[in-house]
């Protein structure tokens, strides 16, 4: 470790200059990595819902699909509208009034269903469907246009509308979550710190790595917006740790043990990589625990992190100390006295009455963890953004208008006979909140043919295999109503055709609530058994894992468990990975805390007063840690419009200052009480004995 320290401050120059022109590569491949804005995109390829959006594509050249609406307009404008719209790139096909018959045509040829179906009062309705995915580029572009033909009198619905909206606020909102995130972590460091300028050093070499992370991702293929958003924020609040230590640890051989720069330097580092190796190892952990989801969402956001602690880590013991070392005469001029106050009478009161910690343990543990258990989650997407943007708008006037939240599409075998097709329409027609179907028998009904049907009509929704059809609900996705709704449906599909489809966002909608409730334990599971296997090899302790996790867990239940008792319902990503970066992202504390404790045994302490130097030592790292991490996420919790960012980083920023407190005052006591089941379970404690004896001795 030492040689690869003196390489580093031999080499810093070079180091420096590589480290800047690896900013090129990386800001272009972070340009150039594709954001994918629609999580349901990361269902996985099993789910019958996917493999029917496959053949929706394969079959009929038709991915996303929106329903537009125009108000106050005249049939005739309506239908130079339409026919703008059907131009625009990537719109397979426009279905309305008019691709049934003629305007000309009586009503009275058609059933009134067929025109209920696209008009109420002075609003009239069209189906949009796009040849491109719906969160692809072209179907969002098709979007903005059609919102451009129609004016302020055009309305647009639908998952399509909604990743754009929700695109437009995300780029916007990113730069400055970075930026707030940055700001607030420069200030906390600059005041409990002992360098004002120190601090910007600090955020300078994490923001190169951070880079280095985005722009990797190009690698990946595309990256989720959530993963984005909160990846740069993540990575600066979990990785700050390292560079503190290193600057500690130099200011330690440099100035109280008087080595020459690059000597003390060298030391910092050859320590510095000791240290966080099993500091990062518990957080990688925590990351890779995501990557077993289902979900491929998990996967996407823990490789994104779990590369970017690595290269936290990389870059502590390169850059940061080139950095440092180039700048060191501003760092040093702007010293002052840190605001970290001393922590030995807090340590005496912590470690005095060890068993009123125990109490407040098992006081708080069950109301934290009924709440961590009873708290109300959310699975529509369109929640988690404002109600003001023009989907909403459009999604609230499809409501009030047709009484419409849902749009499902039906796939069926192309062959059923007719009479079959028409039973299985009426019965979906006659389930409880469906208010519209729509294809070729429910839309002209018995009295019209199907062969004297327009063909542009009849190619639109059927081909020789499939046969396709919009039903309409009055249920709102994620809704238990709408859920059971789907089951009857689906139960109707499969009496007349084994192999129909039911896709659409609620359908997919039902089967991401399905398994992220596996995927929830799976990855506590997981993450919990990882971090107990590393927390083992790295205290050498079969007791000692279970008295930290056990404290961490605590932290979490309490975290998670405080939205119950405000009223307040969190989004389903909250409930799956916030647990598992918690756990692997401040854990941390306890095992800084209970590494000195265990030296301290061993240098003859009795529990108490190796408590109480171990609790006084680590007190400040772990407040500039858990107030850092706290500062990186607090603010972007505050600025953010978009909830599932905005919660995330609120409970990330609430669990470090839950998980600080808690190893601030449960782990002692907890630790003192089982100390003798510690030593006898523990490597490492074999002297312990002995050189307690010979102390009292020696004081004697």
């Amino acid at each position: 470790m030492l040689k690869f320290g003196r390489a580093v401050t031999k080499h810093r120059k070079v180091i420096l200059i590589i480290g800047l022109l690896l900013l090129i590569p990386s800001v272009i491949g972070y340009i150039n990595t594709r954001v994918n804005f629609d999580v349901l995109v990361y269902l996985p390829d099993t789910m019958e819902t996917v493999q029917g959006q496959d053949i929706l594509r394969d079959e009929f050249n038709k991915g996303g699909f929106a329903m537009v609406m125009f108000e106050g307009m005249e049939n005739k404008d309506v239908a130079k509208a339409k026919a703008k719209i059907e131009k625009v790139d990537h719109v397979d096909s426009v279905v309305w009034y008019d691709s049934v018959a003629d305007l000309s045509t009586p009503m009275d040829i058609l059933p009134k269903q067929a025109y209920d179906a696209f008009n109420k009062g002075d609003t009239t309705l069209m189906a949009v469907f796009f040849d491109t995915p719906t969160s692809d580029d072209g179907s969002l572009e098709a979007v903005e246009e059609i919102r451009e033909i129609g004016g302020k009198q055009c309305f647009v619905s639908g998952m399509s509308a909604f990743v754009l909206d929700l695109k437009v606020i995300a780029e916007t909102e990113e730069p400055i979550y970075v930026a707030i995130a940055g700001i607030l972590a420069v200030i906390v460091m600059a005041l409990l710190l002992d360098s004002w300028f120190i601090s910007l050093i600090f955020v300078i070499g994490l923001g190169i790595t951070i880079i280095y992370n985005m722009g990797s991702n190009l690698f990946f293929g595309d990256l989720s917006y959530i993963t984005k958003a909160i990846a740069a924020v993540l990575q600066l609040a979990v990785t700050m740790d390292y560079s503190i230590f290193l600057w500690h640890s130099y200011e330690e051989h440099r100035y109280d043990l008087g080595m020459k720069r690059e000597e003390a330097m060298a030391n910092a580092i050859a320590k510095t990589l000791t240290s966080v190796t099993g500091s990062s190892i518990t957080t990688i952990a925590g990351f890779l625990a995501l990557c077993f989801m289902t979900f491929t969402l998990g996967l996407n956001l823990g490789i994104v992190m779990a590369k970017g602690v690595l290269l936290g880590v990389i870059g502590s013991v390169t850059l940061l100390p080139a950095l440092i070392l180039a700048f060191e005469k501003p760092i040093l001029k702007t010293k002052h006295k840190p605001l970290m106050p001393k922590f030995d009478k807090l340590s005496d009161k912590v470690t005095k009455r060890p068993a009123v910690w125990i109490v407040v343990f098992l006081v708080l543990l069950g109301p934290a963890l009924y709440g961590y258990t009873h708290t109300d989650v959310y699975y529509n997407l369109d929640a988690s953004v404002p109600q003001d943007l023009p989907f909403k708008v459009a999604n609230n006037k499809l409501s009030d208008e047709f009484d419409l939240h849902t749009e499902l599409i039906v796939l069926s075998d192309a062959s059923l006979p007719e009479k079959e097709s028409r039973e299985m329409i009426n019965e979906i027609n006659n389930t409880d909140g469906v208010v519209l179907t729509l294809g070729l028998e429910s839309g002209v009904g018995p009295a019209v043919p199907e062969a004297i049907l327009p063909s542009s009509l009849s190619g639109k929704v059927k081909n020789e295999n499939w046969e396709m059809m919009l039903v309409g609900t009055e249920y709102a996705v994620a809704s238990d109503e709408l859920n059971n709704q789907i089951d009857t449906i689906s139960a109707i599909l499969d009496k007349y055709d084994k192999n129909a489809k039911l896709i659409g966002e609620g359908p997919c909608t039902k089967d991401l609530i399905d398994i992220t409730d596996h995927d929830f334990k799976v990855v506590t599971a997981i993450s919990v058994a990882a971090i107990f296997l590393i927390i083992i090899f790295a205290l050498q302790s079969l007791s000692l894992p279970i008295i930290l996790v056990a404290c961490i867990e605590l932290a979490i239940f309490i975290n998670l468990g405080i939205p119950f008792y405000t009223g307040t319902v969190m989004s389903f990503i909250d409930s799956i990975c916030i647990s598992t970066i918690q756990l692997g992202a401040t854990v941390d504390y306890a095992i800084l805390m209970t590494t000195r404790y265990k030296r301290e045994r061993n240098g003859g302490l009795a529990p108490r007063e190796a408590m109480k130097i171990a609790h006084s030592k680590s007190m400040s790292s772990i407040c500039v840690s858990a107030l850092g991490f706290f500062a990186a996420t607090f603010g972007v919790a505050i600025y953010s419009n978009i909830d599932i960012i905005s919660s995330m980083t609120m409970f990330m920023a609430r669990g470090a200052i839950v998980s600080g407190l808690v190893v601030m005052f449960i782990l002692p006591s907890m630790i003192m009480l089982f100390d003798k089941i510690v030593i006898k379970t523990s490597k490492g404690f074999e002297n312990v004995e002995g050189a307690f004896r010979h102390k009292e001795e020696t004081n004697a």
